[in-house]
């Protein structure tokens, strides 16, 4: 069902390819970390987009980055496929870069390897797909804007089979702080029978990548406070209460080795035996650089939740180190939580944790009367950031895009029931449609990092899915 729509898609883009990463290069160059840039981002899309005969506006909420949204009309009676990606990017600090972030080069390998820089190609020149584009925003996530108009210039003239509706946003890295609010405002105008979340990268292996779903984030953190200031150890050691040791003692009563939670209230439904068993045939990263514990894959652990120390704070060590008792400590935890727990409630529970566990909770700084009456005295700050999500692994619309990947990609993909991670996709709830998340970047681009890369090869391929979810 795809072929006829690949065949011209690659096609295409064999005939300008050169043409395709110029169109790129001139996207790249515009900066796309602070709201002027975000702006001229928004606009360079619209324009692009109705340049190519999509119907494209930029929309935006007072306070709150632009949205590029619209609609590429297919066949009437033919399904509508949604798409979302995001042109906003983490900072980029020129001094760790090989080429400054927002002027594009190119090179015919990795950066790392000691590629060097190479000319833009011309018009009629070949292409190697191992070629790789370096800039920030180009693996996380502009090449995935770059292939929505690549798909839609292999189309021009001809209607698509079947329709578009598309989302790009501008605030992904800020945490997408009122894409609820858009989708909710936009939501007669994205309807869709299934969204393609296009945003990360594919398999370590290379494989192509299908996730049905993320974990959502709750964070929190704990201090524990003990005398109103630093003691001297030798006299108060074995008697004043030492914040860092009680708050140690604490957190490791939180969570096992594997950073499973153990505190009562985060139980996890049981997610099935199809989504267990696709989990556990995802293969593994072939060096994560460190020993494992010889338990379920990082995949089969995703399907729950997940109890992270991100830090430890009290006093100094090394050469800050003194032979105090310290006055407070604090620890910075990030919950991970699998689809169906509610992330205010995951706080709450961490909260009644810590008082039975004997600590008196306060909000701010105890004063001495409380320092008196209670040896166990804790603050508890919480955030609960967003729900996890996850579509049926036999969802009819997500089935489709799975058959549209393996057409695009020549193999069948890594099917992964959730990531590990967190979005916040709950939002896509406003739009009442299933949603999957499909990756075109390659998994060593340095997303957020340095040296931002995108391999050609990639690109193409995203090109050629957009183009058979068209078909």
């Amino acid at each position: 069902m795809f072929e006829e729509a690949l065949t011209e898609s690659r096609r295409y883009r064999e005939a300008v390819a050169p043409e395709i990463l110029g169109s790129l290069a001139e996207f790249l160059a515009i900066p796309n970390v602070t709201p002027g840039g975000l702006d001229r981002n928004a606009i360079w899309i619209r324009d692009e987009l109705m340049r190519r005969g999509a119907r494209s506006a930029v929309t935006q909420i007072p306070g709150a980055a632009p949205l590029v949204f619209g609609r590429v009309d297919g066949e009437p009676g033919g399904p509508t496929i949604g798409l979302y990606a995001h042109f906003d990017g983490q900072p980029a600090d020129p001094s760790g870069w090989s080429s400054p972030p927002f002027t594009p080069t190119l090179r015919p390998g990795k950066v790392e390897d000691g590629a060097p820089v190479i000319p833009w190609p011309v018009p009629g020149e070949r292409v190697d797909p191992d070629w790789r584009v370096y800039a920030r925003g180009s693996a996380d996530d502009r090449g995935a804007v770059a292939a929505l108009l690549g798909a839609l210039d292999a189309r021009t003239g001809r209607r698509p089979a079947a329709s578009l509706v598309f989302a790009l946003e501008a605030e992904e890295e800020a945490g997408s702080p009122h894409l609820g609010e858009y989708l909710g405002l936009l939501a007669d105008r994205l309807r869709a029978d299934v969204w393609v979340v296009c945003d990360g990268p594919v398999h370590p292996n290379g494989s192509p990548v299908v996730a049905f779903g993320v974990r959502g984030m709750a964070e929190i953190e704990i201090t524990v406070f003990g005398p109103p200031g630093d003691l001297h150890s030798g006299h108060f050691g074995d008697w004043a209460p030492n914040p860092a040791a009680l708050l140690s003692g604490l957190v490791a009563g939180m969570r096992d080795e594997a950073g499973i939670p153990t505190i009562e209230g985060l139980a996890v439904s049981d997610p099935g035996e199809a989504a267990r068993a696709a989990a556990a045939a995802v293969p593994e990263p072939a060096d994560p650089g460190f020993a494992g514990d010889g338990g379920p894959s990082p995949w089969e652990r995703a399907l729950g939740s997940m109890l992270n120390v991100r830090g430890l704070a009290a006093a100094g060590v090394g050469e800050r180190a003194r032979n105090v008792v310290p006055r407070a400590a604090t620890a910075s935890l990030d919950l991970r939580l699998a689809a169906g727990q509610d992330p205010v409630g995951a706080v709450e529970a961490v909260r009644r944790h810590v008082a039975a566990a004997g600590f008196h909770l306060v909000e701010d700084e105890p004063d001495d009367t409380v320092r008196r009456a209670h040896r166990r005295i804790a603050r508890v700050e919480g955030r609960a950031a967003y729900p996890g999500v996850r579509t049926a692994l036999d969802d009819p619309g997500a089935a489709t895009v799975v058959a549209a990947v393996e057409a695009a990609a020549g193999a069948a993909p890594v099917v992964i029931p959730s990531f590990g991670s967190s979005m916040p996709l709950h939002h896509f709830a406003a739009l009442e449609a299933p949603l999957v998340i499909v990756p075109i970047a390659n998994h060593d681009g340095n997303q957020h990092g340095s040296d931002e890369n995108l391999r050609v090869g990639n690109l193409w391929y995203g090109i050629d899915l957009v183009a058979a979810l068209l078909g």
